[in-house]
């Protein structure tokens, strides 16, 4: 008979240490996956302020040229300071969206006059910032992939579980605002 209790205890020792196991395995998974995709946040951050140091030269640059233009250089200056003040992560998404379409509305403006265009300047800034919005958009990416990873393996079972205990929550996406895709219009004819 100590033979069978001994036995059964040690098999409930086995299960309790598989299980605390199991539970430690998807815990630390969820941190680690959790902490990535923050890390990968934060990376897309990190383009946005070289877009935004990069922005002021080029506004700087043009501003001459550009007098009838100050409508743009202002939604610059506006969103820069909105996203320096925003406290979430959707915030920053808008402030950046909104750069995204003074910006797009500056560069339509530089190409169309040619005497910003053969600005050596500006050429170079021009490059830079073009250099820097493919690295948002990989970042982007990047981070919309991590947080597929981390929300699929808090929504699968048994880690469904092990989630809603610890409180690991979904993470969002970063999905550009609407009417982002269409092209910025500019009027030119104001001159």
């Amino acid at each position: 008979m100590k033979k069978g209790i001994i036995g059964a205890i040690i098999v409930l020792v086995i299960l309790l240490a598989v299980a605390g196991a199991t539970i430690v395995g998807f815990y630390n998974s969820f941190v680690s996956k959790s902490q990535a995709v923050d890390n990968q946040w934060a990376q897309v951050e990190a383009q946005y302020q070289r877009r935004f140091d990069l922005i002021p030269n080029l506004v700087a640059a043009t501003k001459g040229t550009l007098k009838q233009e100050q409508k743009i250089f202002g939604a610059i200056a506006e969103a820069r300071t909105r996203y320096a003040g925003a406290t979430t992560m959707q915030q920053r998404v808008r402030a950046a969206n909104q750069l995204e379409s003074a910006l797009a509305r500056l560069l339509v403006i530089v190409e169309n006059y040619p005497q910003l265009r053969s600005n050596e300047t500006i050429q170079q800034l021009m490059v830079q910032i073009e250099g820097t919005e493919n690295r948002i958009s990989v970042e982007r990416r990047r981070y919309n992939d991590m947080v597929r990873e981390y929300n699929t393996s808090i929504k699968r079972f048994p880690g469904l579980i092990f989630a809603n205990l610890h409180g690991f929550g979904e993470k969002p996406y970063f999905r550009s605002e609407a009417g982002a895709e269409k092209a910025p219009e500019v009027d030119l004819g104001n001159e």
